[in-house]
């Protein structure tokens, strides 16, 4: 009996997609990852836009207005189980505040608040959202990556086999956030080439400082030689996960006088001091 079962496990596992969702490699190839294939370093609009379009779209009129039905807040993956009916002028307007964010119109700038009454599936459509993103980061058309640094002191973190451990920047940040300022546009005019104005990647903001640290510092011990401060990150493909808190957040409603704000922003591990410093 126990036989049988771990022998349907073992023929139901897919080995290939594992190894796939938790490739991990060196910069280099991360960057001919994005030459191949740009969409990996899009932005979180551009990616949630993507994601539902790829479920399918459907255009059908109603009293002469040309209405458009998003197949994505159907829930075919989950077979309807969050279903969103009688509602796709509202799922209109949201995807098109997602697609004008993907195009750096202004709105990705802003604070996207659903109003409603109750029973009007503000938290079915956040709900579909977190977990369409979930699924979709399992996909090929789906990958983004981040990043890690290898510990290549002794630090008391190195795995069984004496290789350095990998310590994973902790905010899960875009690759390309190493590449110094001043080459960003280089790089940028080799990827963004032959792609549409719409779907050009941009490189925004700085590394955490955690990344920032670690930038530095790698930088003095190489004398200022990016490219052998590359040698010591190491890119893997994230997966999205609320429940790990990777990439996607929740903030649970409470009484407005004793919300407790660590909850959004994170509490402080002082376990880390030990690991860190104080810094």
């Amino acid at each position: 009996m126990v036989d049988s079962i771990i022998s349907l496990i073992r023929e139901k596992q897919d080995l290939r997609r594992f190894k796939e969702q938790n490739w991990e490699g060196s910069y280099a190839e991360y960057l001919e990852i994005v030459r191949r294939n740009p969409k990996v370093a899009r932005s979180a609009f551009q990616r949630i836009y993507d994601m539902i379009l790829s479920y399918g779209v459907e255009e059908y009129t109603e009293h002469k207005e040309k209405l458009i039905r998003y197949k994505f807040f159907s829930d075919p993956q989950f077979a309807g189980e969050d279903a969103i009916y009688g509602l796709d002028r509202t799922l209109m307007k949201l995807v098109n505040v997602f697609k004008s964010a993907s195009r750096r119109y202004g709105t990705e700038k802003r604070v996207i608040l659903l109003h409603g009454p109750v029973g009007s599936s503000k938290s079915t459509i956040a709900r579909l959202l977190k977990r369409g993103l979930e699924e979709y980061s399992k996909t090929d058309e789906g990958a983004l990556y981040s990043f890690g640094w290898k510990q290549t002191e002794k630090t008391g973190l190195e795995t069984s086999d004496g290789k350095p451990s990998v310590v994973k920047c902790p905010m899960h940040e875009e690759p390309l956030h190493l590449i110094p300022p001043n080459f960003r546009s280089f790089v940028l005019e080799e990827i963004n080439r032959n792609l549409p104005e719409e779907e050009k990647i941009v490189i925004e903001g700085n590394l955490c400082p955690f990344c920032r640290y670690m930038y530095k510092e790698s930088l003095k011990k190489y004398g200022g030689d990016w490219t052998r401060v590359m040698e010591d990150v190491v890119v893997y493909r994230l997966i999205l996960s609320e429940e790990d808190r990777i990439g996607i957040g929740t903030f649970q409603p409470k009484d407005e006088k004793n919300q407790d704000s660590t909850e959004l922003t994170g509490d402080i591990n002082y376990r880390k001091i030990a690991e860190y410093g104080s810094d």
